[in-house]
């Protein structure tokens, strides 16, 4: 038996191996999950020169004597992979090469910050970024054209809001585009005005991005190629070997393809088509095979039913409690819902179906009631966030086998948030993780990312704590709603995969699946929420590759 010294494994760590023979990764702390939830432990892993799985080993196995390449984990935590059920790539890439404002405290410190990237990119057109929070800059209102318009006079500048469901404009995009106080809001859109006129003020909500978002000039296929280089870097750097995208174009998967076809795609993407006639494009009369070393499929379409609470999107069944006027933006009617889940359905595609509001989710799953008569079969029907569900509409998750793919770290972000909008009376249901399994329904966690962080251990410590990184609030917000340390692990990996028809190809390091896993330095199963969230990574392997 040949093994790697100390001195090769450190190499091993700066470039991807292939492995030519079967490969043993000795001495760790292994930790997946079975089929059924429960933890189960092991101290090597064996596969073979595909990638795949061949052996897990307990401590008392005897290591097989026809390996070629040996591993030593130096007594690490190894996990499988993380899986994040629910992520933007190229939003992600393009995020953190365009301008970010997601750590802005204040309006003063954004609009600073806008001022000082223009003035460092002079040659740029347009000036193009994502991530500001009018709620988390205590602002009370949206943000106006006229203050971006001091940051920024001579150029236009088009901003998108951290949760994608508005935008934010100076005068002069808004002038390019051609928009004033006639333009009408469209359907399942708002221009916000001025106070007592009709002009717009500046930010454009869920459909209404569309009337400036025309004249913003597009990414070239290289921004597009870096952008994705960039989004892999992040995402590997989490120990995220495997993603579902939410929304991919043409342009996006003609990028991953490109990536595939140049041995340059190094994580595993899920893709959910950006609307029909995309995913007719791509993948024509059903889901398209596993690409790339089971790297790249389309197997779905990603449908919006409302938008998000901080622009006040999310379709409620009452009027919000900051304003009465309006019970949210729908962007689907009942029969469009329906028709287009019908028209992927008949084609064995996978419908994901973004829902917040309480009226939004209660539409979706009466939605599913009714087609589960007509499209029998293993449909694993999802909703994207349920954030908000009426505790009368809870138990339908239950029914045919319903997938809340849902993000824990929003929880966190919105707590306050959703307080305000809703009310201290209408909070039962509002990220209600423990009650979806309870019923029968399953957890698929993500991120959203870049809405937020693509950090899955920050992820897992707010699903068994409901407390964010300052341990706030004391107890937990609403911690009648935590998940075990076990249901949390088994919605970031086994169960992520299963929510993405991946099940038996990763997501859990058994015999026949993918070899990928991660070496970190503490146990989650032991840890603290707070210790959880320094989890440190110590490498990433992706099909038995070292990928970072």
């Amino acid at each position: 038996m040949r093994f790697l010294t100390r001195a090769m494994a450190a190499a091993a760590a700066l470039v991807t191996v292939p492995a030519s023979a079967d490969t043993l990764i000795d001495n760790v702390d292994g930790v997946t999950v079975s089929e059924t939830g429960e933890i189960v432990r092991f101290t090597g892993l064996v596969f073979d020169d595909n990638g795949i799985v061949t052996q897990v080993l307990d401590r008392e196995d005897e290591r097989p004597r026809d390996i070629e390449f040996g591993i030593d984990g130096e007594g690490r935590v190894m996990l499988p992979g993380m899986i994040d059920a629910h992520v933007h790539v190229m939003g992600i890439g393009f995020g953190a090469l365009l301008l970010d404002l997601s750590d802005t405290t204040s309006l003063e410190d954004a609009l600073a910050k806008i001022a000082a990237f223009a003035e460092e990119n002079p040659g740029r057109p347009w000036i193009l970024g994502r991530g500001w929070n009018q709620e988390k800059w205590g602002l009370g209102r949206f943000p106006t054209a006229e203050e971006l318009d001091t940051a920024v006079p001579d150029r236009p500048v088009w901003l998108q809001r951290v949760d994608g469901h508005a935008s934010w404009a100076n005068t002069i995009a808004i002038t390019v585009a051609g928009v004033t106080g006639a333009n009408e809001d469209p359907v399942g859109g708002r221009i916000i005005r001025k106070a007592g006129s009709r002009d717009p003020s500046g930010v454009f909500v869920d459909a209404a991005e569309a009337v400036i978002a025309k004249v913003v000039p597009a990414p070239r296929p290289e921004d597009r190629d870096a952008a994705l280089t960039k989004a892999q870097e992040i995402l590997l750097a989490n120990g995220i070997t495997a993603v579902a995208d939410m929304g991919t174009s043409i342009e996006d998967w003609q990028t991953f393809r490109r990536a595939g076809d140049a041995g340059r795609l190094g994580i595993r993407i899920m893709s959910y088509a950006t609307d029909a006639d995309t995913m007719d494009l791509i993948a024509g009369p059903g889901p398209t095979p596993w690409l790339y070393d089971d790297k790249l499929r389309m197997g779905g379409i990603k449908l919006y039913l409302d938008g998000a609470l901080g622009s006040r999107g999310a379709v409620l069944k009452a009027p919000y409690e900051d304003e009465p006027e309006t019970t949210g933006l729908p962007l689907l009617t009942p029969a469009q819902l329906r028709n287009l889940m019908s028209r992927a359905a008949l084609d064995n595609f996978q419908t994901a179906i973004h829902a917040i509001g309480d009226a939004a989710n209660s539409e979706v799953l009466n939605a599913i009631e009714e087609l589960s008569e007509t499209y029998e079969g293993d449909r694993r029907w999802r909703i994207e966030h349920a954030q908000i569900v009426d505790p009368a509409d809870l138990e339908e998750f239950g029914k045919h086998g319903v997938i809340a793919s849902m993000q824990p770290l929003h929880q966190t972000s919105d707590r306050t948030m959703a307080e305000a909008r809703l009310g201290p009376d209408r909070l039962d249901g509002a990220y209600a993780w423990r009650s979806v399994l309870k019923v029968g329904g399953k957890l698929a966690f993500g991120s959203d990312a870049p809405v937020e962080p693509a950090d899955a251990f920050a992820g897992l410590a707010v699903a068994i704590s409901r407390t964010d990184a300052n341990g706030e609030p004391f107890g937990g917000w609403l911690p009648s709603e935590t998940v075990s340390r076990e249901a949390a692990l088994k919605a970031f990996t086994a169960d992520a995969a299963y929510a993405g028809f991946a099940d038996g190809r990763f997501g859990r390091l058994i015999p026949g699946e993918r070899a990928d896993f991660i070496l970190v330095d503490r146990d989650p199963m032991l840890a603290s929420p707070a210790d959880i969230r320094e989890t440190k990574i110590h490498g990433v392997w992706v099909g038995g590759k070292r990928a970072r």
